[in-house]
């Protein structure tokens, strides 16, 4: 096998598993919505991404469903009365607004979906991510041997709630189910933290006991607080003092935000008051400072992004399957001299190993045309009756013999192409001491020596 053929042998299987893995890559990250996402597991949309079968299925139980856009607003519906604030989209949650879920009244369960590292630090729930799966898995309620201490998960065999798995820190009492899956802190205010958004969206809510489970966990108090964030929640409004009290029972008793002039004025003092120095207020000017991700990435969506790198590998794959060498062919001496009857039984053994005899045939019956047109000559055109004529005459061969010789079909074996290179070389070589010699050539002037001529 040539080296080139080699080389295809390891590239081409490389080329087929790279493509395969980019293709991989690109279908998980279609498939897979993100909490960023418009309208992710909001209960008004109907896409496979969103919550209205959920919000539906809790209807029909007689649950209240309670949709709020803001998340002050959500957490003063949780008064008066038991309730349970469902949060489908923590990581759009601001950092100062999460340490106020540890004031929700008693008798609140809240349910956190798959809340970042940094969400279960500043609500102040002794919990840790341990290990995150590449894709959800469907598991019972146990969790190390252990039965699942929820009520609500004894109607329910399977669900697929273990994608992001959880451990306790070692502080407060901790109950895992679903394999790490769902961790409860059980308390005068519930929370509740789910591993994976499967069970709740419209497009995996009928795998496994997913439905059962999502109505279970949210319709144990009769009613729904269901926030619903259409991007990155705003920064809390900035209080006069600082809050010794719980939440407020009214609305008109939370600070309004500053207007823009008021808040222009509070930044040009020397320390804002949230401590930050230099003036650093909560607008935009401050997230940019702050090193906040580039609006540049939520401007598309996640699928534009993985398709963009799928086109890149893609031009990437045929550069390297079409690369050749930069400028023209730089011509190289021979490192050694090879003699003429190795080259003509080199080039034989790759005829043969190509098993190319009517290529092979053809170039012997060229040759020996060219020579006997020369040796009898035959002009160029002459047609085969007469060129098996001729040759007959000065062979003495029967001219059928030789048009079958000359023009004949390929051979169809080796032993075959044998004999007919042995029958050209014959009829060439007779009659080669017979014929006349070739008039002499016409003599011709010198060619002119060209510049650098080493003659």
């Amino acid at each position: 096998m040539s080296a080139r053929g080699r080389r295809h042998r390891i590239v081409i299987p490389v080329l087929v598993g790279v493509l395969l893995t980019a293709v991989t890559l690109v279908t998980r990250e279609i498939d897979q919505p993100d909490q960023t996402d418009r309208g992710f597991l909001s209960p008004t949309v109907t896409d496979d991404h969103g919550g209205s079968r959920l919000a539906a299925s809790l209807a029909r139980q007689g649950v209240t469903v309670q949709r709020e856009t803001d998340t002050f607003r959500a957490l003063r519906a949780t008064r008066p009365g038991p309730a349970t604030l469902f949060v489908p989209a923590p990581e759009l949650l601001h950092p100062r607004t999460v340490s106020l879920f540890g004031l929700l009244p008693g008798g609140t369960r809240l349910v956190l979906v798959d809340p970042p590292r940094r969400v279960l630090a500043a609500a102040g729930l002794p919990l840790r991510p341990t290990g995150r799966r590449w894709a959800t898995r469907a598991v019972p309620p146990q969790a190390h041997g252990r039965s699942c201490p929820l009520a609500e998960a004894a109607s329910v065999t399977t669900a697929a709630v273990a994608r992001q798995r959880y451990a306790p820190t070692g502080v407060g009492n901790v109950d895992l189910c679903y394999a790490g899956g769902l961790a409860r802190l059980p308390g005068a205010a519930e929370s509740v933290v789910v591993g994976a958004s499967d069970p709740f969206r419209n497009g995996r809510i009928d795998e496994w006991d997913n439905l059962a489970f999502a109505t279970g966990l949210l319709a144990t108090a009769g009613r729904v607080i269901w926030l619903d964030l259409d991007g990155p929640a705003p920064p809390p409004p900035e209080p006069h003092r600082t809050p010794t009290r719980p939440l407020p029972e009214r609305v008109d008793e939370v600070d309004e935000p500053a207007e823009p002039e008021d808040r222009r004025g509070e930044g040009n003092s020397e320390t804002a008051s949230d401590g930050r120095p230099g003036g650093e207020t909560s607008g935009p000017r401050a997230r940019d400072s702050a090193g906040q991700p580039n609006p540049l990435w939520s401007a598309f969506p996640p699928w534009f992004w993985a398709l963009l790198l799928q086109l890149a590998l893609a031009a990437l794959l045929i550069a390297i399957g079409r690369a050749r060498r930069l400028g023209p062919p730089t011509p190289e001496p021979l490192p050694v001299s090879v003699p003429a009857a190795e080259t003509v039984l080199g080039r034989g053994r790759l005829y043969q190993q190509a098993r190319a005899r009517e290529n092979t045939a053809r170039l012997l019956r060229t040759a020996t045309l060219a020579r006997l047109a020369r040796r009898l000559h035959l002009p160029a055109d002459a047609p085969p009756g007469t060129v098996a004529a001729t040759v007959a005459a000065d062979t003495g061969d029967q001219p059928d013999t030789i048009r079958e010789l000359l023009y004949g079909d390929a051979p169809r074996t080796d032993r075959d192409l044998l004999e007919l290179a042995g029958e050209l070389d014959r009829v060439t070589r007779t009659g080669e001491s017979t014929s006349t010699p070739d008039p002499p050539a016409a003599a011709r002037l010198p060619k002119p020596r060209s510049e650098g001529d080493p003659r």
